[in-house]
């Protein structure tokens, strides 16, 4: 049973074996979480949420927006609301905002409520997706660049302490992230290993 799992994992299968529970990707701006979700999200058969997305649902307005008339503080309460609700969904991929692991409550649902991937990647490589974004309300600064290197350093402790997966995105094509991800996932779903009697 467990070598044809094992088979099926290297041949990168299309009909992903099934991972019970929700999935919760966090990570910088320009990390792909959008994207790397919407995948996951149709290979496992689970829906997929945006948190940022269905805050502008709800607003009827863009994130910015939200930034310029009540400040990064009044969008992060509305951000803990919203992720608070999606949380306590089941069978879902949920794309948080980068910053949502700023606020300690998130980081306390998003460990107890499902499995939490970081999708890692450089400061380099977040740069080159993001420096022509006008959606990106933090990065409208004299000095974008150091910006996002200074959020860079404030944010990456707390995905790799609220993480229980890491994969670094590189400039990888987006299934083969999505596969590599499953894998790991599915991994991460492994009983652990029994040690042979008597140690090593």
């Amino acid at each position: 049973m467990h070598a044809a799992r094992d088979n099926e994992e290297q041949s990168l299968r299309s009909d992903a074996a099934p991972f019970p529970g929700n999935i919760f990707l966090v990570g910088m701006m320009g990390a792909g979480k959008t994207s790397v979700g919407k995948l996951l999200a149709k290979r496992l058969g689970k829906t997929f949420h945006d948190s940022d997305h269905a805050i502008e649902a709800r607003t009827g307005v863009k994130i910015p927006v939200i930034f310029e008339l009540e400040g990064e503080a009044g969008f992060r309460l509305r951000e803990a609301a919203v992720i608070e609700e999606l949380t306590a969904l089941q069978e879902i991929v949920l794309a948080t905002g980068g910053g949502a692991v700023l606020t300690p409550s998130n980081r306390d649902l998003l460990k107890a409520r499902g499995t939490v991937v970081y999708l890692r990647a450089s400061v380099n490589e977040l740069w080159n997706r993001t420096r022509h974004d006008r959606n990106r309300p933090l990065l409208q600064t004299v000095d974008p660049y150091a910006r996002l290197c200074e959020l860079h350093a404030q944010r990456d402790p707390l995905y790799r302490e609220v993480a229980d997966v890491t994969v670094e995105t590189g400039t990888q094509s987006l299934k083969t992230l999505v596969a590599k991800l499953e894998q790991r996932l599915e991994r991460q779903g492994d009983p652990p290993a029994v040690p042979p009697p008597g140690g090593a």
